[in-house]
């Protein structure tokens, strides 16, 4: 007596996950796709407005390259969103690897709270 495995649908099953995965990257990162944009001297710029936030191993904040206390941040940032609304501001997070978690975590929070945007900046190093 001898078992047999009957493998005839596997052939379907990975078409499906073929296509299903073809479909998902494409969906994933629209904006991969390069295109020359025409110049222009007149107007304005449309672009969201960077925040920079950095905090080294030592707890020093930055906020724009200004040294704040980490009491100050949340005031500092209100004043920020409310000065230019019709932007959208994102903070980029640079946070020191030694940091604790916890650190970490109390500055996104804050951002957060206020509900900006914030991305963690890493390297490729």
């Amino acid at each position: 007596m001898s078992s047999e495995v009957s493998t005839s649908s596997l052939n379907d099953i990975m078409f499906f996950l073929m296509l299903f995965f073809l479909i998902m990257s494409t969906m994933v990162a629209p904006s991969v796709i390069k295109i020359n944009l025409p110049k222009t001297n007149a107007g304005k710029a449309v672009s969201k407005q960077n925040i920079t936030l950095a905090v080294d191993s030592n707890l020093n904040y930055y906020l724009n390259n200004e040294k704040i206390t980490f009491d100050q941040l949340e005031p500092k940032l209100i004043a920020i969103n409310q000065k230019d609304t019709t932007k959208e501001p994102t903070i980029v997070f640079q946070a020191s690897k030694k940091l604790q978690l916890q650190d970490v975590v109390d500055v996104m929070g804050v951002g957060s709270k206020l509900k900006m945007k914030m991305v963690l900046a890493t390297t490729n190093k």
